[in-house]
């Protein structure tokens, strides 16, 4: 197996890092100056000493056998002679055995090799089955049933899987990261009516992130499909596990696997020259051969063993984390607690203590014996910033932070538009499978087109075109069964209602009895009827957003004439004209279910608002939101602040194409719906202002948004008040956008954009990098005032850049100003369907100064 091959790990001594064409170095900003007019604070040294008086690197080895330096071995470590200033080079000393010293009195240590992520696992029989493979017979329909062979690729990362007609190789592959979930068993829509030849037993999905289609199985027995099963949960728990520094590791071992050409283990100079096109750099010829030749200690043309990874390692290199290190650690070259604090309090970090210091050095720290005594070597410095509490997000806000106690109208609620669609509202595929994806990413309010189906049944889809139909009870059983899965709190159920009486009650009999007592059918405090409950009051509960009857026609059913009822979503729409010229008959069933979400006409905010009506909700199409954020600007503010809106696309938008939510969102607008199935920035506007709370769905709106007499508008929100600084520094294992073309290098440039209010939305860019996806370097800085920023999403875009086209998306990240760190931070890319790009990441310095 790969793993043996490549058994010998080693982690030579620093060197210069691989520059490829690239600018100049860069200027890393500097901490604040102390007291004492800009020197770095003394005794620091001395503390180290004093902390550990006996302390002494290589007596102490010696003093204590015990103690496992060696990454490989259990023998006491020795420090290396000469180790701190080798060829001019202020090193980190290595803390290994004599055994594993590398050539020419150099040391090593291991690096991940391609199983890395099956450490643990090699010996499981259910992952010993997933490498020998499988033939799993792949579902499309009832006639599309095909056997493939189906088998876990060596690097534990990836499936391969045969086609009938050979394509590029990454077109035969899927990745164990893009996984959403595995399912046993019929539980997905294409099992569900294609898969009744097959037991249920031996049938399982695999459901993916982003709009790849569901992979529908079935296996020759019900074993095999449990190892698959099985397989895949611990290949992902593992991953999962695994650190920013071990997917590094494991990422470029696979390349390196990839590139050995002939499998020998040896590496020629045109092996090295594939493997960096692979990584995403052009580098020049003689510099290649040049560092080629200085790892070739055998000169033999051939790197092997140890001078593999010394030219990892200096491929690998990050000189500016080593300046940002050695800036704090002084000559000893580690870093202690109180150094380590002295860092934290530069950062601006929150709650920054000597305790504090001491966990990170236990939590990151790698040599056991720099950990015992409180010390951290740069390459724990390095876990750590790759961490998550080393990235540009917030720990603190990646759970459930904020107040769930106020009412539904004080949030910003995650809602789908056309939910049930897969691809485009004029001829694309509903599917059931849409809702869960919807659920998945976080969505509170979904939306279902009811019409008139055959039998008696209820259909959704989008009425007058050429999308498939699907039964309204199936969406419900998928609600039941998949809606509370990532978030507790309530999910709406916007009714898009085109029903007759008849079919209008079987809708209400189907909400009763498959969601039992999820649905909300009466109000939960009888004493105030009309106020809105809390998220927190109402988890684990569906509530229904749809027409209400007036009390009085409540028994027998009525008639809603045009100005009872909402506007209606197909208002845009050419074949809607008759819709929304006859009366809408409502069902005193379905009516009931109407509790707090109850569906009404906004028809005016001036001269005088009515008195709010919680339980109410508008919809507005994103033209009359528009309209009414520019002519009523406040007083939309404070309708807001009370009672729930929703906002929707216009139906113009024929390919599901997406509005911009900032600017609904500014003015307080709770249900702003977009078409989840169609990505581009505005989903990622919406999967970044949801990114906080624990992704839960539910986010407090800023305090100006939830005042019922607040004077805030949007449109004059004031002057500056806070001033964000960027340097943009270097960017890390930047991925090819067409694997297969070796030659395709990208010059990436990176884009930061703020979102927020008109007087604050910007868009400043870098210079771009040539031939240089690996390691670019920039030291820009790009710096932006902000007069709202409560309201601010900042959003980091990493592009290709073209000089006779429009730019190539490479990858981005989407926050919330307000749960932005300070100080040198990683921003960890996601792709444009929101899938993790790990490795590839920005490397970047914050500043926000408040005023």
């Amino acid at each position: 197996m790969l793993c043996g091959r490549w058994r010998s790990r080693g982690q030579p001594p620093e060197e210069p890092s691989v520059l490829a064409q690239v600018a100049a170095p860069v200027a890393l900003p500097s901490p604040p100056a102390s007291q004492d007019g800009g020197a770095k604070r003394p005794g620091l040294r001395a503390l180290k000493k004093m902390g550990h008086p006996e302390f002494d690197l290589a007596t102490l080895s010696s003093q204590s056998p015990h103690l496992s330096l060696c990454l490989q071995c259990s023998t006491p470590p020795l420090i290396l002679p000469g180790s701190r200033a080798l060829s001019g080079q202020n090193l980190l000393p290595s803390l290994v055995c004599t055994h594993h010293q590398g050539p020419q009195g150099k040391w090593t240590l291991p690096m991940a090799c391609p199983g890395r992520l099956l450490q643990g696992l090699t010996e499981d029989e259910d992952v010993q089955a997933m490498l020998r493979g499988s033939r799993l017979c792949k579902i499309r329909s009832r006639t599309w049933q095909k056997e493939r062979l189906y088998r876990l690729q060596e690097d534990g990362l990836s499936v391969w899987f045969q086609r009938r007609i050979p394509r590029a190789p990454s077109q035969h592959i899927f990745f164990v990261q893009h996984i959403e979930a595995v399912r046993e068993g019929h539980q997905s829509e294409g099992l569900r009516r294609f898969g009744g030849a097959f037991e249920p037993a031996r049938c399982l999905t695999i459901a993916f992130k982003g709009s790849r289609k569901n992979l529908d199985l079935a296996a020759p027995t019900a074993e095999e499909a449990q190892r698959w099963v099985r397989g895949l949960a611990k290949l992902r728990m593992r991953l999962e596990a695994m650190s920013q520094r071990e997917r590094l590791d494991h990422w470029i071992h696979s390349y390196l696997h990839r590139a050995d050409s002939n499998q020998d283990s040896k590496m020629s100079f045109k092996e090295i020259k594939s493997l960096l096109r692979m990584v995403n750099v052009d580098m020049n010829d003689m510099y290649a051969y040049r560092l080629f030749k200085e790892c070739d200690h055998s000169n033999n043309e051939r790197l092997e063993g140890t001078e593999i990874e010394e030219f990892l390692r200096r491929l690998l290199k990050r000189p500016e984390l080593e300046d940002i290190f050695y800036r704090y650690s002084g000559e000893d070259r580690v870093l202690s607690a109180p150094e380590l604090l002295e860092f934290l309090e530069d950062q601006g970090e929150d709650g920054a203590t000597l305790a504090r210091a001491q966990q990170l050095i236990h939590t990151y720290e790698l040599n056991e014996t720099a950990k015992q005594h409180e010390l951290m070597t740069l390459d724990g410095f390095m876990m750590y910033l790759l961490s998550p509490e080393g990235a540009a997000l917030d720990p603190a806000h990646t759970c459930v932070f904020q107040d769930m106690d106020q009412p539904l109208a004080h949030y910003f609620i995650s809602s789908s538009h056309n939910t049930y669609l897969t691809d485009s509202q004029i001829g694309g595929p509903s599917s059931t499978e849409a809702y869960v994806r919807a659920f998945a990413q976080g969505c509170r309010c979904v939306e279902l087109d009811c019409w008139e189906g055959p039998g008696g049944e209820p259909v959704i889809y989008h009425g007058h075109t050429l999308t498939s139909k699907i039964l309204f009870r199936d969406v419900i059983q998928a609600v039941r069964d998949h809606a509370f899965m990532l978030s507790p709190y309530p999910v709406i159920l916007s009714l898009e209602n085109h029903c007759g009486l008849e079919q209008q009650a079987a809708m209400a009999r189907h909400l009763r009895t498959i969601l039992g007592d999820m649905l909300v059918t009466q109000v939960l405090d009888s004493h105030n009827p009309e106020e809105l409950p809390s998220p927190e009051q109402l988890k684990g509960r569906v509530l229904v957003k749809g027409k209400k009857l007036p009390a009085a026609r409540e028994e027998d059913g009525g008639i809603l004439s045009d100005r009872e009822e909402e506007e209606e979503e197909e208002e845009e729409e050419a074949g809607a004209a008759e819709q929304r010229r006859r009366a809408k008959q409502i069902s005193p069933e379905l009516s009931a279910l109407a509790v707090y979400c109850c569906a009404t006409r906004l028809r005016t905010l001036r001269p005088a608002p009515t008195p709010p009506q919680p339980c109410q909700v508008s919809s507005l199409s994103e033209r009359k939101a528009k309209k009414l954020i520019r002519e009523a600007g406040n007083s939309f503010v404070r309708h807001n602040a009370q009672q729930l809106t929703r906002v929707y696309p216009l139906g113009l938008r024929m390919n599901s194409a997406n509005y911009s939510p900032q600017e609904m969102w500014n003015s307080g607008c709770q249900l702003v719906a977009l078409n989840f199935q169609t990505p581009g920035y505005e989903m990622d506007l919406n999967a970044g202002r949801f990114l906080i709370n624990g992704q839960c769905g539910y986010v407090l709106k800023p305090a100006c948004l939830r005042q019922p007499d607040t004077t805030f508008d949007p449109e004059s929100p004031g002057p500056p008040r806070t001033t964000l600084t960027i340097q943009v520094l270097t960017a890390q294992q930047l991925p090819k956008l067409n694997a297969e073309k070796p030659n395709s290098i990208v010059d990436p440039l990176v884009r930061i954009e703020i979102h927020g209010v008109p007087a604050d939305c910007a868009r400043k860019e870098t210079n771009y990098v040539l031939n240089n996806g690996f390691n670019p370097r920039w030291g820009q800085t790009l710096q932006f005032q902000l007069r709202a920023p409560e309201l601010v999403l900042v959003r980091f875009v990493v592009e290709d850049y073209d000089s006779t086209s429009p730019n190539d998306f490479v990858g981005q990240f989407t926050l919330p100003f307000n749960s932005l760190k300070q100080g040198f931070r990683h921003i960890h890319l996601l792709s444009k369907d929101g899938a993790s790009l790990s490795p590839a990441t920005l490397f970047v310095h914050i500043c926000i100064q408040r005023f």
